[in-house]
């Protein structure tokens, strides 16, 4: 599920001495609240993600594998509520010239209406999301492609593992940042690797049918969210729960549902009706007065932090790699 909560803020990273300053751009967001963390938390897999830093203060780090090459950006929002950026590397002006459309200008929470008072308390207290669009499909796709069928955790774990090992250190002047691999990096990874990672066949396979077309992924970010889904599910292995989850990041999809969550109907019937038993049938049609906007409506309702009390423990970590 895409982004329950803003990234918990990590340890100070550590920033090299005298390294070059980088190429800057400042934005400024359309009039109202702005929350940069609640922005681009979805964007976070884990609090070790290895591509994504949130400090103390509040300044986030990414590392992104662009059209023009890698790069690392910083981002600081200011009391104003305007957001400094400074990026390093090949891909340093790509990432400045997505930065609004990454930040959400293109998004217009206005037009949302909140039709449950769980929503509507949901926004009075985290106000300022908007819904980023990275413009980047590999980067959202690959670890969604992790998440299938596995608890979070593990899947963030196997995510930071194999992008340590086979990344590369992010540009600029953060250490401990590392940039995804490139597509044909990921095609050599060896099955044992995988292995070790904690990442079966069913997975992997996916993830090298997924880039060996990177290229024409890639060309989903432009689509309309309903094309560029289509476009993603032609890739065996690539069904309905990861097509939502990769267009709800790179392409803003305001309406894109996750489907076929084991959690996420049972927490919105529990919040908008009351039914903890609820199954995707049921929560589209809770969801029906939000069309056009049901992601927005779901992230306020797991922004909430209400759901239904547990009937088993949590399911269990699944480990392979030991095998």
């Amino acid at each position: 599920m895409a982004g329950r909560f803003a990234p918990r803020p990590r340890s100070a990273l550590r920033v090299r001495a005298g390294a070059e300053p980088g190429l800057r751009r400042r934005w400024t967001p359309p009039e109202g609240p702005y929350d940069l963390g609640l922005v681009l938390g979805p964007l976070r897999r884990g609090p070790a993600d290895p591509t994504f830093r949130q400090t103390a203060d509040g300044m986030i780090w990414r590392a992104s594998r662009t059209p023009a090459g890698p790069a690392t950006i910083r981002l600081a929002q200011g009391a104003d509520g305007s957001v400094d950026a400074q990026a390093w590397g090949p891909g340093a002006d790509w990432l400045l010239g997505q930065l609004p459309q990454m930040l959400g200008e293109s998004d217009d929470p206005s037009v949302f209406v909140p039709r449950h008072r769980a929503v509507l308390a949901a926004g009075r207290s985290r106000p300022g999301l908007r819904l980023c669009r990275t413009g980047l499909v590999l980067e959202s796709l690959i670890p969604s492609v992790l998440e299938q069928k596995v608890t979070t955790i593990a899947a963030n774990r196997s995510w930071r593992a194999l992008v340590q090992k086979y990344g590369e250190p992010a540009p600029g002047p953060v250490e401990g940042l590392h940039v995804m691999p490139e597509p044909g990096t990921w095609a050599r990874i060896p099955s044992w690797e995988w292995h070790r990672a904690n990442v079966e066949e069913k997975r992997s396979s996916t993830i090298l049918r997924a880039v060996r077309v990177a290229r024409r992924l890639e060309e989903a970010a432009a689509m309309e969210p309903e094309a560029a889904a289509e476009r993603l599910c032609l890739v065996a292995g690539i069904g309905p729960w990861t097509a939502a989850e990769v267009v709800q990041r790179t392409n803003g999809a305001a309406d894109a549902v996750t489907t076929g969550d084991l959690h996420l109907p049972g927490i919105v019937g529990h919040v908008l009706a009351g039914e903890r038993d609820a199954d995707d049938a049921r929560m589209l049609e809770l969801l029906a007065p939000y069309a056009g906007q049901r992601h927005r409506a779901v992230r306020l309702i797991l922004l909430s932090g209400r759901a239904p009390a547990r009937r088993a423990p949590r399911m269990a970590i699944g480990d392979i790699s030991s095998w």
